[in-house]
């Protein structure tokens, strides 16, 4: 196509396409899988995007969970991507996966990547690729999960389900790694070269802590943890469902318990897999 109004892609199946913004009716109906350099706001992210065929209905944004590495979140956002779509009933849903970068940078400062996508698929998805955006979700997996929560406190979408979301406590996360007794990790020591010691120091690390934002969701959200996480997480999830149960000024917030699993929790228990279905499909 010839046309300066297409938009280049990447494509995952092997092949190049590109769509005339003009025509988006004659390609509403086919599937594609694409990686796509998206721009709001000034802000630039990545995001695969999974349409199946068919007409599409709802779009099914979902965000992966820590990698470090830049040179790995491809891989994670295509694998976030498939571990959505294989748990999800809804087959004609279009399922976006967003890759926000990690790399040197403190967590939380990815939160405008992650805000980009969004508004991206909220303003500009339809026009510029076809996608009608009758129904909006979130759903994200432990860092993953994180950025979803705090979103909800930016934006109102249709629902939103977070998987094991954290860091929940990153004073005693970071303490625990400065004594030793866990191992390092990229996250509290880029939190350390810029704060200090997290004993010495705690609030600039609470401050990035999930703990610190459970008031003000504009969306209903379902929280699914596996009992058997890692003791650093399960250390404050009680106290975090509790401040989150205590809020007065949220949508409708869920939990679902699984005590048989850990980290993965909505993607390998079945009562959890029915849960979240249900919550997109009464949204």
């Amino acid at each position: 196509m010839k046309s300066l109004a297409c938009l280049q892609w990447i494509v995952l199946l092997g092949l190049q396409a590109c769509v005339n913004q003009k025509n988006n009716s004659q390609i509403s109906e086919r599937p594609y899988k694409v990686v796509k350099s998206i721009h709001y706001n000034g802000v630039k992210v990545d995001i695969i995007i999974d349409k199946p065929a068919g007409e599409p209905t709802d779009v099914l944004m979902v965000y992966h969970g820590t990698v470090v590495a830049d040179k790995k979140i491809l891989d994670a956002t295509e694998t976030t991507l498939q571990n959505f779509r294989k748990i999800l009933r809804h087959k004609n849903t279009t399922i976006i996966s967003v890759a926000y970068p990690e790399e040197g940078l403190l967590i939380g400062d990815n939160l405008p990547q992650a805000e980009a996508a969004l508004l991206w698929v909220k303003n500009k998805a339809n026009a510029e690729l076809g996608i009608p955006t009758k129904k909006i979700f979130l759903a994200g997996h432990s860092q993953g999960g994180y950025l979803v929560t705090r979103l909800n406190r930016l934006h109102s979408v249709n629902g939103v389900i977070a998987n094991a979301p954290g860091p929940l406590n990153l004073a005693y996360r970071c303490q625990l790694e400065e004594k030793r007794q866990i191992k390092s990790s990229a996250a509290c020591t880029l939190l350390y070269n810029q704060y200090g010691f997290a004993s010495d120091n705690p609030e600039p690390y609470l401050d990035r802590s999930l703990l610190k934002f459970t008031s003000g969701f504009k969306s209903d959200i379902l929280f699914i943890q596996g009992l058997h996480d890692s003791p650093v997480q399960m250390y404050s999830w009680q106290t975090f469902k509790q401040n989150l149960m205590n809020c007065s000024d949220c949508k409708e917030t869920q939990f679902f318990e699984v005590k048989n699993e850990g980290h993965l929790a909505l993607f390998n228990d079945n009562q959890a897999i029915e849960l979240f279905n249900n919550f997109l499909n009464t949204r």
